[in-house]
Order: structure tokens, then sequence, then C-alpha cells
């Protein structure tokens, strides 16, 4: 089954995991993104991901939005650097429910 964001889809970096209840009390939006759209690469046509994060982050001081390649943006984790991370990709939908 292929895995497709689509545009203002929201979505959480498996880092989000890793934050304590308080980081989380702090900043609810720490590590959640909005799916602006897909670019591609006028060069090489490699395709990206174009998304912007809900709390200041550092990939888009001075820009409006963040950039990712699409390859990495839906990538797995890296469970042998990250074992105690459950969430399968890098990169999955929001469930405002939970």
């Amino acid at each position: 089954m292929e895995r497709k964001f689509n545009k203002g889809d929201i979505v959480k970096h498996f880092k989000r995991e890793k934050m304590t209840e308080e980081q989380l009390r702090e900043t609810p939006t720490l590590y959640l993104f909005e799916i602006i759209g897909t670019a591609r690469h006028s060069e090489n046509k490699e395709e990206y991901i174009i998304y912007k994060p809900f709390y200041p982050a550092e990939c888009v001081k001075g820009v409006d939005f963040a950039a990712r390649p699409l390859e990495m943006f839906m990538s797995e984790v890296d469970h042998q650097k990250y074992p105690e991370v459950k969430q399968k990709y890098r990169f999955e939908l929001f469930d405002f429910k939970n």
C-alpha cells in the first residue's frame, strides 16, 4: 500500500514520541507540521514535500516553509538508532483524538 499525504494534512515527526508530558504541555504543537504541498527540483527532478511547523523550528528561520526529499519524508524510523520509538515512519498522520 502506497503512503500518501495531502495538502492540509497534519503530520507528526517521530521525535514527538520522545517528548515529556511537560514539554508537550508547554508546547502542544511540538513536532507537528502542516503539509503545504509537493515540489519537484527543476534540475534533478527529485520530489520534495513542502511543510510548515506549528512551533518555532530552526528549519524555517528566515523562510516560510521547510522542504524535505519525498523519499526521506516517507522513510521508516531508524529503529537501530531509536529503538525506543514505536512510530513506524518518520512522519505519520496526526490523530487529534489521542
